[in-house]
């Protein structure tokens, strides 16, 4: 079966409690992952103003999903959100392949263990005196 890369921006209730909210996020990510998609990454943004009113709301919590699934996926989400009441707006975007090789070099880098610049500057010093 054809992975497909996509990102996919939910824009949760903000009056949810902090306890709903990881609910919502874990019920997203389960349904990614029982579609046969594995989630790359997932940023929360938190809560946010809206750019306009939305269903009489000003703010939302923002998560932002980066996955790989079948095609197949993509309309179990949205049929998903439309009746999942603390979702009230999304947008699921398929990844380019320029777009899908930067997502790879930044999750490798995000992968490798940090080097200690500060130990390097600290012998640099050491050399000059």
């Amino acid at each position: 079966m054809e992975m497909n890369f996509y990102e996919n921006i939910v824009i949760i209730d903000p009056a949810l409690s902090d306890e709903e909210i990881e609910a919502a996020a874990q019920k997203i990510n389960d349904l990614i992952v029982k579609a046969e998609g594995e989630v790359l990454k997932e940023d929360r943004w938190g809560r946010k103003k809206l750019a306009y009113e939305l269903n009489r709301k000003t703010q939302g919590y923002y998560i932002l999903y980066t996955f790989k699934a079948p095609a197949t996926c993509i309309k179990k989400l949205e049929d998903f959100y439309k009746i999942y009441d603390p979702v009230f707006k999304y947008m699921v975007i398929k990844l380019e392949k320029s777009q899908i090789a930067a997502l790879m070099n930044e999750l490798k880098k995000s992968a490798e263990p940090v080097a200690e610049p500060v130990a390097e500057e600290a012998v640099e010093s050491a050399e000059g005196v």
